[in-house]
């Protein structure tokens, strides 16, 4: 493994810590201080799921350092990497770091009236490129509808917003896209704005609609954070007053394509 050991570390040099590291691609840190010190290389799957956080392929921690480093921050996504849309991520990187973590996020849906969507997401830098990944939870017992959806995507930031394209994982794969802007300049908790995707239970129409996140930090609790999702009312006290007062505003109307017009 003549160059494994020195790419490993170039890529670890990217990260806050090693340990936020393992946490993140769920290897053990004593095995991880293995492969760095070269006392052992990563089997054929380890090595995969480190080559995947990074946005590498597994043999191109095999490069000699120098292509190394121009690959980690290139990243192949299979598509032209010349593409007009992909030279729009992550536009200011430095601006976008400071909303890095996790977020609870809300919005009203067509498919819940008179409720709010209660979901989690995840900002996270991968490659020179941050990426946006979503779960969303839904259960309505009294139809018997259980619905569990995980989303990703990207994130860029232009003129203080952050704006985010993201798809469905799976067969039923759609798109959606969120602008979000803070409150203030300074104030990075909340972050407001604009959802706009497709009802799943009416047809699949078209509907802009109110979106808040909530930073809740960079290793909150998960199981907590996926446990507070789901549609709740507008006067449940599980959602914050900041919340609460931005999706009931009477401005705050769910907008849909009519299915006949």
């Amino acid at each position: 493994m003549p160059h494994l050991v020195e790419n490993l570390k170039i890529a670890c040099a990217t990260q806050r810590s090693i340990s936020h590291l393992c946490r993140a691609i769920d290897i053990n840190r004593q095995q991880f201080n293995r492969y760095i010190n070269g006392q052992t290389r990563p089997s054929a799957h380890n090595l995969a799921r480190i080559a995947n956080y990074f946005d590498l392929d597994a043999a191109d921690f095999d490069l000699a350092p120098k292509q190394f480093r121009d690959r980690l921050h290139k990243p192949v996504l299979g598509i032209n990497g010349g593409s007009e849309l992909l030279k729009a991520f992550p536009g200011n990187l430095t601006a976008l770091r400071r909303h890095i973590g996790y977020f609870q996020t809300y919005y009203r849906s067509p498919s819940w009236p008179g409720m709010v969507v209660c979901s989690c997401s995840r900002l996270i830098e991968q490659g020179g490129l941050v990426q946006a990944k979503s779960m969303e939870r839904l259960r309505d017992l009294g139809s018997g509808i259980q619905q569990f959806s995980k989303y990703l995507g990207l994130a860029a930031f232009y003129r203080n917003r952050i704006f985010i394209t993201q798809r469905v994982v799976g067969p039923n794969a759609m798109l959606s896209q969120t602008i979000l802007l803070p409150f203030d300049e300074y104030q990075r908790v909340y972050l407001r704005g604009t959802t706009m995707g497709i009802s799943w239970r009416r047809e699949n129409l078209p509907y802009a609609s109110r979106m808040i996140w909530r930073h809740v930090g960079t290793e909150p609790d998960l199981r907590e954070l996926l446990a507070r999702c789901g549609p709740v009312p507008l006067s449940s006290r599980q959602l914050p007053p900041t919340v609460r007062s931005f999706l009931e505003d009477p401005a705050a109307e769910v907008y849909e394509v009519p299915a006949e017009y």
